[in-house]
């Protein structure tokens, strides 16, 4: 158009170049003007950024490389000092346990600790069913923002004599040797992350020596010759050693008095049936050796609403809520606990009870957007029912309804 004026202009023809100028272009000079604006006020919630930052920088090399860079950004002090009630939300009457493995986290990133060591190592004691396992996740979403940064060895698998090279890697010209070692490989991949020792007890001796020199010098030399650093590890044992002096003072997994596994007596005895087991230098370099608690009626209830508030997170998704009444939340828990597995059997019956039945309800569209969906305990076990909001449409749940 402004082409177009100065050619009108130049041929002495004014009155097409006063409509270009004052009528066509001025139009199209108003709509450029408001798609900027609309464009300056879409910026705040766009999905792409112009210009790059630090902390996008960061946030990239840490999800290509797996080490956390972002970690002491901006109120990452604060994450550390509030540590202890960021893990309570998942680890349920483990107190103790938790001060203990934040304490040497804050040790660790405080500079207060051996930089040539683990950022901590543990030895976790205690029935099953207690949150041990849940720890341990837990403790890998804090520190690097994943659960999957958890690197988990079976030392059932760890037996024999010769399945130290499993470990660390066949040595040169033997079978497996471009392969790696099973433990070398994941941590040297992933350097940042949390070593969990399942059952530490059945691993053979000369394990143990492999062992030694990652507690002590936060390093392990592979099959290959390669160095892997284990400095930016936390190192967590589990062992059912001392597990029948736990089953003769505590019922195993729930305490229906409230008391508690860890007292002075029963540790004692523990102590002294880990010391019959292992040998003093390893226990030695070990920096908390720690009891798990059995749980008490009270825990069992707020677990099962930690459980719950996962199938409310993904109800909110489709438009819907659910509430559950004290004789429903009752039958989960008597269904949920059993004497011997603790409070592990409770994710299965609520997706049991719980998730699906309400997922073939959902798929046949008896519920709807919007509607809250109550369940209650008959006579035949848990009844669903909802209020029905006038011009609402049926929800369906997609192919993945409810997945656990």
């Amino acid at each position: 158009l402004r082409q177009e004026e100065e050619q009108a202009s130049r041929a002495g023809d004014w009155q097409k170049a006063a409509e270009l100028r004052y009528g066509c272009r001025a139009e199209i000079d108003k709509e450029i003007q408001l798609a900027e604006q609309q464009l300056e006020a879409v910026k705040p919630t766009a999905l792409l950024k112009e210009e790059i930052d630090e902390d996008d920088i960061a946030r990239i090399v840490a999800k290509w490389t797996g080490i956390p860079v972002t970690r002491m950004l901006e109120g990452e002090v604060q994450k550390l000092v509030h540590m202890d009630d960021r893990l309570r939300e998942r680890v349920v009457g483990q107190d103790e346990a938790v001060r203990l493995v934040s304490n040497a986290i804050r040790r660790n990133r405080a500079g207060l600790s051996d930089p040539d060591r683990p950022i901590g190592s543990f030895i976790f004691l205690g029935p099953t069913g207690v949150g041990k396992t849940e720890l341990v996740r837990a403790l890998a979403e804090f520190l690097f923002d994943d659960e999957k940064a958890l690197v988990r060895v079976d030392m059932s698998e760890y037996m024999e004599r010769h399945a130290v090279a499993r470990m660390i890697g066949a040595p040169p010209g033997y079978v497996g040797y471009e392969e790696g070692g099973q433990l070398t490989e994941q941590v040297r991949r992933r350097p940042y992350s949390v070593v969990l020792f399942d059952e530490i007890e059945k691993a053979h001796p000369e394990v143990f020596n492999a062992l030694l020199q990652i507690l002590d010098e936060g390093r392990l030399t592979d099959g290959q010759g390669r160095t892997v650093s284990f400095r930016n590890t936390v190192i967590i044992m589990t062992s059912n050693v001392g597990s029948s002096t736990l089953q003769q003072h505590v019922p195993i997994g729930f305490s229906a008095h409230g008391r508690d596994a860890a007292t002075a007596s029963v540790r004692g005895k523990l102590l002294e049936a880990l010391r019959s087991t292992f040998r003093p230098e390893f226990l030695n370099r070990v920096d908390d050796i720690i009891v798990f608690n059995s749980l008490s009626r009270e825990h069992l209830v707020e677990i099962v609403s930690i459980q719950l508030r996962r199938l409310e997170n993904q109800l909110a998704e489709r438009g819907l809520k659910i509430e559950l009444t004290e004789a429903a939340r009752e039958v989960l828990l008597k269904e949920g606990y059993d004497p011997v597995y603790g409070a592990r059997p409770m994710r299965r019956a609520i997706q049991r009870l719980i998730q699906d039945p309400l997922a073939l309800k959902l798929l046949e569209g008896e519920f709807r957007e919007g509607q809250t969906i109550t369940i209650d305990a008959g006579a035949g076990g848990l009844v669903f029912g909802a209020g029905l909001p006038a011009g609402t449409a049926p929800v369906r749940a997609p192919d993945d309804a409810l997945a656990a």
